[in-house]
């Protein structure tokens, strides 16, 4: 699909409201939405209020592979169903955009970690998070427990056994090298 296309469907308020929410250009804008086209055909195009399923989705190369593929959807869909809309789709490459402020990747990064999500990042959440992170290269209990009780001896600060975002913020901010994975190119 050709940019005259993409240039055509946003009016200039919309692509100037899209600017202000995102940290995007109108350029990129554009192209995210040619990215999000793509999930439709010729008999069923996508349009901006599509909603794409998880499954599609998961088709990403960005995705793909990434272990944490389930949340990221999850956690940008604002439907909570697991399907996304242009709007979360354009959110999604916002926030994965390598201009995308530290506070904004780890409120996100930390939403996606609190797989049960009950604001805190507890010892289960911590569990999972290491486990795929590793994936075939999985840590015996012994080190996994050793290595989580390390974690929340470093950042737990009030020592209530799970991490608070602004306790997980602080690892963030110490340890920035943290965030650099967590980037989509566009």
């Amino acid at each position: 699909m050709g940019t005259t296309r993409s240039v055509s469907v946003f009016t200039e308020e919309e692509l100037r409201d899209y600017r202000d929410l995102t940290v995007l250009t109108k350029n990129e804008i554009q192209h995210v939405y040619e990215r999000f086209q793509v999930f439709g055909t010729e008999q069923n195009p996508v349009t901006r209020m599509s909603k794409i399923p998880r499954e599609d989705l998961y088709k990403l190369k960005e995705l793909r592979v990434n272990p944490f593929k389930d949340r990221i959807v999850t956690v940008f869909s604002s439907s909570g169903d697991g399907y996304m809309c242009f709007e979360d789709f354009l959110d999604m490459m916002s926030v994965f955009s390598e201009k995308s402020p530290i506070q904004i990747k780890a409120e996100y990064m930390f939403r996606i970690y609190d797989f049960d999500d009950d604001g805190y990042l507890g010892r289960k959440d911590m569990k999972t998070i290491v486990h795929r992170m590793t994936g075939d290269e999985k840590l015996n209990e012994a080190d996994l427990d050793q290595l989580i009780d390390d974690i929340y001896t470093e950042a737990d600060v009030d020592d209530d056994g799970r991490l608070s975002y602004p306790e997980f913020e602080n690892i963030v901010h110490n340890c920035p090298d943290l965030v650099g994975k967590f980037r989509f190119r566009l």
